[in-house]
C-alpha cells in the first residue's frame, strides 16, 4: 500500500521531527506541521495529530512509528478523513469522442451527501443515472473540468504528445486549476493510468507545477469519493461531448473502439472523409486504420 495514514501523540510527532529533519522540506498547506522527503517517500505530519506516509515504501516507515497492517476497507476509511483532491478521466479508450478530466476537492462532511446519491458505488451506475446525478454533484462539490475534444486532441498529437502524457497534462492543470481556487486538501489522489516514474517524466515538460505531493493508485475510484465523484462528472461531460458530435456529425456516435466504430468511422469517411473523423475521432486509433479498409473494399 502506498498511502497511509496513522495517528500519532505528542511525544512521537517530537521524535518524527527530530528523525526526519534533515530532509525536511516547505509546505504551503496551513494544515501540514511539517514536510519530509526521504528514501522516496512523502511524510506529510498535520497538525491534527495525524501522519500521512506516501510512497512505494510507506509501510517500511509507517511501520517505525505504530502502524499495523489494517483492513483494507479500514484503512481507506481513514484515508477518506480528511481533504481529498481525487481526479479521474473518460474517454481514453473510446475512438469517438473527447477526453474529458476533472479533479474534485472533497471534504468528510460531503461524505453522506455523496453516500446518499450512490457515489460510493460509482463503478454500478448506469449512464442514465449518471447524468441524473451528475449536476447535483456540480453545484454541490468543488472541481475543475476539462475536456480536450477530437480536433484539439489529434493537434496534441501531431505536436508529439502521446495517449499517456496528454492525460498526465490534463490531470496536472486540471489539479493545478482547482488548487488556484484556495482548496487546501491533505492529500490529491490520481486514479492510475501509468507508473509514477512516468508520470513524473512526462511531468516535467509541463509549465505549471505545484508543491503538493501526488498519489497514483489504482482502482483508485472504488476507494475514494473524490476520485469516484471525478468519474461520475467526467463520464457526463464525455457522454455530453459524444452526444454533441453524433448530432452535428449526422451520425450516432458509439463508444468505444470496437468493430462499430468502425462501420460508423466508414461512413463518415463516404460522406465527409478525413475531415469527418478528425473532429469527432482520435486518428492514431487503429479504427481510423480498419474503417480506410473497409471504404477500400467497397470500392
Amino acid at each position: 500500500m502506498n498511502n497511509l495514514v496513522i495517528t500519532i501523540d505528542n511525544s512521537q510527532k517530537k521524535q518524527i521531527k527530530a528523525q526526519y529533519s534533515t530532509y525536511q522540506l516547505p509546505s504551503n498547506n496551513p494544515y501540514v506541521e511539517a514536510f519530509f522527503r526521504v528514501d522516496g517517500v512523502s511524510i506529510t505530519l498535520y497538525q491534527s495529530g495525524k501522519v500521512m506516509f506516501q510512497g512505494e515504501n510507506a509501510q517500511h516507515h509507517a511501520q517505525k512509528w505504530g502502524y499495523q497492517a489494517e483492513s483494507l476497507d479500514a484503512q481507506q476509511n481513514l484515508s477518506q478523513q480528511v481533504p481529498i483532491i481525487g481526479t479521474d478521466e473518460v474517454g481514453n479508450g473510446s475512438y469517438f469522442g473527447g477526453l474529458a478530466v476533472v479533479a474534485s476537492f472533497v471534504t468528510p462532511n460531503d461524505h453522506a451527501f455523496l453516500k446518499s446519491l450512490g457515489v460510493d458505488d460509482s463503478k454500478r451506475l448506469t449512464d442514465q443515472k449518471i447524468c441524473q446525478i451528475a449536476p447535483l454533484l456540480k453545484e454541490k462539490i468543488l472541481h475543475q473540468a476539462l475536456l480536450l475534444a477530437p480536433q484539439k486532441y489529434n493537434e496534441v498529437i501531431k505536436g508529439g504528445y502521446n495517449a499517456v502524457s496528454v492525460k498526465v497534462a490534463l490531470h496536472n492543470q486540471a489539479i493545478f486549476l482547482l488548487l488556484q481556487k484556495g482548496v487546501t486538501p491533505q492529500q490529491i489522489i490520481i486514479d492510475a493510468f501509468t507508473s509514477s516514474k512516468n508520470y513524473k517524466r512526462y511531468l516535467a515538460r509541463e509549465a505549471n507545477h505545484f508543491p503538493n505531493p501526488v498519489t497514483l493508485e489504482e482502482k483508485a475510484e472504488g476507494k475514494y469519493l473524490a476520485v469516484a465523484v471525478s468519474s461520475i462528472l467526467a463520464r457526463a461531460m464525455f457522454l455530453e461531448n459524444l452526444s454533441q458530435l453524433s448530432q452535428e456529425i449526422g451520425h450516432p456516435l458509439p463508444s468505444g473502439a470496437g468493430k462499430q466504430s468502425d462501420q460508423v468511422a466508414r461512413d463518415i469517411l463516404v460522406q465527409y472523409g478525413i475531415t469527418g473523423l478528425e473532429k469527432t475521432a482520435k486518428l492514431h486509433f487503429a479504427n481510423t486504420q480498419k474503417a480506410q479498409a473497409l471504404l477500400s473494399q467497397r470500392k
